[in-house]
Formats: structure tokens, C-alpha cells, sequence
């Protein structure tokens, strides 16, 4: 498990402010302060795991509950002709904060191949 302090660990401990629009004790979800579309939420383990690639059986519930929360907040804001869930792992991934996160993109048409 990581220690490293990102801004998404001060969310967390709400030292700076976010749009939540989800939280429960494992999860916290909220609006990206940069979309790249109409609907684009953040979605983060309370767990400081770095990336996709440090998460390990143990995290298997944890994994799921954040894409069931991606489903559930798609669902809420009324994305009902469809939706983008992306994980970025890694620097050649395009991961620029290194505290695993779900970006749930919604609200327009998405584009293939992406990036």
C-alpha cells in the first residue's frame, strides 16, 4: 500500500475542497475540476492504493465496488445512452495523480480509439 500524500488523499481528508457526489467508508466520488465531458466523476478507494497494477486479490471487493459505484452514479445522472468508465495505470497509461481512480465520462458521444 502506498503512502504517498496526492490530492486525492487531501479530498480524502477533506483539507481541500471537492464536489462529492458519493461517499460511504471505502469509496468517495466526485466532479473532475477538469472534465473532458458534460458528466465526468471521479471515483476513488478511501484504500491509498498508487495504481491498478499495486491491487491484489485482497482488493477484489474493493475493485468492484468502485465500478458498482461508477454504475450507480451513471444511473443517477441519467446517462441511459451510455457511458465511458476508464482506469488510467501508469504514466504511458496517462495516470497523472497516483492514487487509483475510476473516471466515470458521460453526456456526449465517445470517441474510438481513445487518446
Amino acid at each position: 500500500m502506498s503512502a504517498e500524500e496526492t490530492v486525492f488523499s487531501k479530498i480524502i481528508k477533506k483539507e481541500i475542497p471537492a464536489d462529492i457526489v458519493f461517499e460511504n467508508e471505502r469509496v468517495l466520488a466526485f466532479r473532475d475540476i477538469n472534465p473532458q465531458a458534460p458528466v465526468h466523476i471521479l471515483i476513488i478507494p478511501k484504500k491509498p492504493l498508487r495504481d491498478l497494477s499495486e491491487a491484489t486479490a485482497e482488493d477484489s471487493a474493493l475493485l468492484g465496488e468502485l465500478l458498482l459505484t461508477a454504475s450507480k452514479l451513471a444511473q443517477e445522472e441519467k446517462l441511459d445512452d451510455g457511458y465511458r468508465v476508464v482506469i488510467n495505470t501508469g504514466t504511458e497509461g496517462g495516470q497523472t495523480v497516483f492514487h487509483l481512480h475510476v473516471h466515470l465520462l458521460g453526456g456526449r458521444r465517445m470517441g474510438w480509439p481513445p487518446g
